[in-house]
């Protein structure tokens, strides 16, 4: 198939999806796209050069990247040098992990839309954030703010409640206020975590496993996200999660680091759990090394599902995660604020959540059947523990 044989929707088609897998990632490659579309790399080369020519790419060998602002070798599309609408100050917690992305989105975004992004990057210290914001807001040059605050604890509703108080809109990335707090004029846009730990949770149900894990990072806003959604969905397929635990193990010391996963490790092998959910990545790779080096067999005798798809996919095996959709969420906070700004008080405040991707792979697997003994022998034990809750009047767990 090649472009002069394609009707002209198909190949109008074809390109609204290069893009759309372009600000999904921030690059593309001639041979995945021509695999993943079904057609010819020439093809693919000639939407790329047609996007290109347009403005709404930059071509590069093998491939195109999100369009750069060296790249002057056309207009970008829609744009006639128009002069810059809102200059609107953006602050994230870090600027090494997870956060990358989703600038990455916000900027493309801010192109687009006439906006200049000014990027401060903070801490997750609640000071530091506030500090990084002040500076911003006091400038008295900004039209509005998008900022991922601390949001838990009193420090964090503090915070939220300054945010609420300022004199310029204010959009949350990756962050919620909590129901309770009842702010009435912060928007957001936020990966639904929640549905994600549900979504570990019913992968790992389909694949078989019924006695699993969760292991996430200490202190995370992601994680008690992750907790609601996983503690909901575990409870409603029948799972028991026998090891719940939260560390940071990028933070501890080598021999400390060992010593804890040799002990989880060893809490696998005596209560049969076959899987694990960990948040966050670095820690599902850390965990996945220290098993393979001592004999684990990975996916057979414990499989491994991550949370945020950042390095996943280099380990080996490559881990099962869950990718939360960064740049998109980038782009969205960006467009939300100008609508809000061009809007105005009379725009209805809009709170967006966005669900996340699980990328399967061989970390993942069904575990060995079960031998008819030990089938009698499961069925026994869950109705024995059955009559135990009943005679002791148990309450049923809360969704």
């Amino acid at each position: 198939m090649n472009e002069t044989s394609d009707p002209p929707a198909f190949a109008v088609s074809r390109r609204e999806r290069i893009l759309d897998e372009l600000r999904r990632t921030g690059s593309v490659r001639v041979s995945d796209l021509a695999r993943q579309l079904h057609v010819a790399e020439l093809t693919i080369r000639r939407d790329i050069g047609h996007l290109a020519d347009r403005g709404l790419l930059t071509r590069v060998h093998g491939g195109a990247t999100l369009r750069s602002r060296l790249d002057t070798t056309v207009p970008v599309a829609g744009s006639t040098d128009a002069p810059i609408r809102f200059r609107v100050g953006m602050v994230v917690p870090s600027l090494s992990y997870y956060w990358p992305q989703i600038i990455v989105g916000a900027r493309s975004a801010a192109t687009e839309q006439g906006v200049q992004l000014v990027l401060r990057g903070a801490s997750y210290s609640v000071d530091d954030q506030r500090r990084q914001i002040a500076t911003l807001v006091y400038s008295g040059t900004l039209h509005g703010l998008i900022v991922a605050p601390e949001t838990l604890g009193a420090d964090g509703r503090a915070l939220l409640g300054w945010l609420e108080s300022l004199p310029i809109p204010v959009v949350l990335a990756e962050r919620r206020a909590p129901s309770s707090l009842a702010v009435t004029s912060l928007e957001w846009v936020t990966t639904d975590h929640v549905f994600g730990g549900s979504l570990a949770a019913g992968h790992l149900a389909s694949l078989g496993h019924r006695r699993v894990g969760i292991l996430t990072s200490t202190g995370s806003p992601t994680s008690w996200q992750l907790r609601r959604g996983w503690d909901r969905a575990t409870g409603e397929l029948g799972l028991e999660c026998i090891i719940d635990v939260a560390a940071t193990l990028e933070e501890m010391d080598v021999d400390a680091r060992q010593v804890y996963i040799a002990d989880l490790l060893e809490r696998c092998r005596e209560t049969a759990t076959t899987a694990l959910f960990v948040h966050s990545d670095p820690q599902a790779v850390l965990l996945q090394q220290h098993a393979l080096d001592h004999g684990w067999s990975i996916p057979d005798d414990l499989a491994i599902i991550a949370y945020d798809d950042e390095v996943a996919p280099s380990a080996e095996p490559p881990i099962t995660a869950l990718r939360p959709p960064r740049q998109h969420v980038g782009r969205l906070v960006v467009e939300t604020m100008v609508a809000r700004l061009s809007e105005g008080a009379r725009r209805p405040v809009q709170r967006t959540y966005v669900l996340p991707e699980l990328n399967a792979r061989a970390s993942t697997r069904a575990p060995e059947p079960l031998t008819a003994s030990a089938l009698t022998a499961s069925a026994l034990a869950t109705s024995a523990l059955a009559a135990a809750r009943v005679s002791a009047g148990s309450p049923a767990a809360a969704p």
